[in-house]
């Protein structure tokens, strides 16, 4: 009796993927709705609202100094280890490299670059807005401040708004954006809206970034997220270039690889001789002859060699000529 092996949960898992079809054409692409609209322009009264709350010096700015003197790396000292791995979570270069392998591999299977290219026009928007920013208005951080409750603005720093809160809001939520369905799209916003919340709360917590900071950073990677469909129809065209760039590639190394490979013929062109210009030649015995007379072959006296069993010469009679009678 023959019995099918048993499959584990692991093989089970590669068999789901191996049937998994390509992305359906009909998922739509993010739109800028009318909800998306509205949840910008309030994301940009608080970004804007947050900027002026620090430059005037206000209650957020003495709740960043009483927050800092708190001491919270002090408080809860026994944290400290996991905080420093938590963090990570918002750096650029290891987030980068997990969320690019994975829509990376998304971008294989679905046979489409829109999920990386997405993710590039997102890191590349990041760098631009939150890089201006930082160096714009120059904010020291709690570990430099100079002045106490003053708002160290405008001292050389760059560390407003938080890059790793902004960063970790924008490489996280690109998975939500990048959801083929509307119940993943809510589950992925809910775990990157968190890992971006502990993210933040991380950086307050060992004292590299001020409370205001970490609001506006969230401000500044979510307005990335909002804004993200108005560029979709570059992604389209980049794309689309792209594939066609390739495909023109491929047919030309098709017909380099159908076209026989073969050397022009060479033609060789006689040069013009002037036979009034060529000397007579003199006549002479060949190359290969020693020098002196020599009688043609027929002419010649054939030798008996020695110890021959031939008769002597004047005895042999040529052929085709009838022979004496021997007495």
């Amino acid at each position: 009796m023959r019995t099918e092996p048993k499959l584990t949960r692991l093989d089970r898992v590669f068999a789901r993927l191996d049937r998994e079809p390509e992305r359906p054409a009909h998922i739509d692409v993010p739109k800028m709705s009318r909800h998306r609209i509205v949840l910008l322009a309030a994301t940009l009264a608080f970004y804007g609202a947050i900027v002026w709350a620090v430059v005037i010096t206000s209650w957020l700015v003495r709740l960043d100094w009483q927050v800092m003197f708190f001491r919270p790396y002090q408080q809860w000292s026994e944290i400290h280890w996991f905080v420093d791995y938590y963090v990570v979570l918002g750096q650029r270069g290891p987030t980068a490299v997990m969320v690019a392998a994975w829509l990376g591999w998304r971008s294989w299977r679905q046979h489409t670059l829109r999920p990386l290219l997405a993710l590039g026009v997102s890191l590349l928007l990041l760098n631009v807005t939150v890089g201006a920013a930082k160096y714009g208005m120059g904010r020291l951080g709690p570990h430099y401040a100079t002045v106490i409750g003053s708002n160290e603005m405008w001292r050389g720093g760059d560390i407003f708004p938080s890059g790793h809160t902004a960063n970790a809001v924008v490489t996280w939520g690109i998975l939500a954006y990048m959801a083929s369905t509307p119940r993943a799209r809510r589950w992925l916003s809910a775990v990157s809206a968190v890992t971006s919340l502990g993210v933040g709360m991380a950086t307050v917590y060992l004292g590299t970034h001020w409370l205001s900071d970490v609001l506006l950073g969230w401000a500044a990677g979510l307005l990335i997220l909002l804004a993200l469909p108005w560029f979709e129809p570059l992604i389209s065209r980049s794309e689309a270039r792209i594939f066609a760039l390739r495909d023109r590639w491929r047919d030309r190394r098709g017909r380099a690889a159908a076209a026989p490979v073969s050397a022009p013929p060479v033609v060789v062109t006689p040069l013009p001789v002037d036979l009034d210009d060529v000397p007579a030649r003199s006549a002479r015995a060949p190359v290969y002859l020693a020098p002196g007379p020599h009688t043609a072959r027929s002419e010649r006296t054939p030798t008996t060699p020695a110890g021959s069993r031939r008769p002597p010469h004047p005895e042999r009679h040529p052929r085709g000529s009838a022979s004496s009678a021997r007495p």
